[in-house]
């Protein structure tokens, strides 16, 4: 049923209560096929909505907001070293990941506790501690829009990169992602060198490590850093990490020599974004309801009634000043509507 003018707050991380003129929600193939034909909304701009973890509505959506609720999650093939587990796009992101846990499917327990649902993991090639989605991604199947047909995606096809997927440019509002499938060890493969990891594990007591272990320990990191946007409106990470080459990187390590930045295999070196903006002086910073977060500057957050434009100029003012003390372009990871 298609509904009009529907307040988004609850449908979207930052609680912005922006409009959309039409509004659905579908759990099939099938239920989404019959709301792209609904007269009502022929001809008009659509929008696929997930969790709403990585959004940031700046103004309301002239158009039809199409809500995925597909469900369901089985494993439909094994081979000696893996299971393929297969998982409907409107499942809840975390739900899955402990779907998996419980099974003893490994792959996926760095990944704990990120917000958002199934669909969003490889159109943003979700990542966090040392770990992407294109590493355990197996194969999705998406409606294209337009012309109807089901088009099943390989890793490949998918084209990742950081934060990045064919959907996210190229693709970009083109199709529904309908289902994920992924490829999960049988034996672990224990990734532990990223972050403070190891560090939490220690404090935890762990004397046998295992994927459980390491999702707990993920847990236990996220919550002491992260703000849950259940209580403080927020969509995670604002920016990404950008990267720099090693010229570059040699310049701004003379210049500030505890700058944050990690190797990568090209020769490029990853900067940390929040240290860059916490070094312009950003942490903790709120004017009226919009700010950055006290414990982590990657953060941007809505303290309750701020509007998105509002959180946008806050982000600009950000990009702004880590460009004129650095240098360095901050690209946003949020998407802008």
């Amino acid at each position: 049923m298609v509904s009009e003018n529907v307040l988004l707050q609850s449908y979207n991380t930052f609680g912005i209560p922006a409009m959309s003129r039409y509004f659905a929600s579908f759990d099939s193939e099938a239920a989404l096929l019959a709301l792209l034909d609904e007269p009502r909304v022929k001809g008009l701009p659509r929008m696929i909505l997930g969790g709403g973890s990585n959004i940031l509505f700046t103004q309301d959506f002239d158009g039809l907001m199409l809500k995925n609720e597909i469900k369901g999650m089985k494993v439909v093939d094994e081979d000696n070293d893996h299971v393929y587990v297969k998982a409907g796009a409107g499942e809840n992101w975390h739900g899955f990941v402990q779907y998996c846990l419980a099974a003893d499917m490994a792959g996926l327990e760095n990944l704990s506790l990120i917000p958002g649902n199934v669909g969003a993991s490889p159109m943003q090639n979700i990542g966090a501690y040392g770990v992407e989605i294109k590493d355990t991604f197996h194969s999705l199947e998406a409606l294209h829009l337009a012309d109807r047909r089901v088009v099943t995606f390989t890793n490949n096809d998918c084209a990742f990169g950081y934060r990045e997927s064919v959907f996210k440019k190229q693709y970009r509002n083109q199709f529904a992602i309908l289902n994920v499938t992924y490829r999960l060890n049988k034996t672990p493969r224990f990734n532990t060198s990223y972050g403070a990891i190891n560090e939490e594990l220690e404090r935890m007591g762990i004397k046998e490590l295992s994927i459980q272990a390491i999702s707990q320990a993920v847990i236990n990191i996220r919550t002491s850093k992260l703000p849950d946007p259940a209580k403080i409106g927020n969509a995670g990470s604002f920016f990404k990490n950008p990267s720099i080459d090693a010229a570059k990187y040699e310049a701004l390590k003379a210049a500030f020599p505890q700058i944050v930045a990690y190797p990568l295999a090209d020769g490029h070196f990853k900067l940390a974004a929040g240290w860059l903006i916490e070094q312009c002086g950003w942490k903790g910073y709120r004017e009226g309801d919009a700010g950055v977060h006290a414990k982590q500057a990657l953060v941007l957050v809505n303290y309750g009634h701020a509007k998105g434009s509002e959180i946008y100029a806050l982000s600009q003012r950000v990009v702004d000043s880590v460009q004129e003390k650095f240098g360095v372009e901050l690209e946003r990871e949020v998407n802008i509507v």
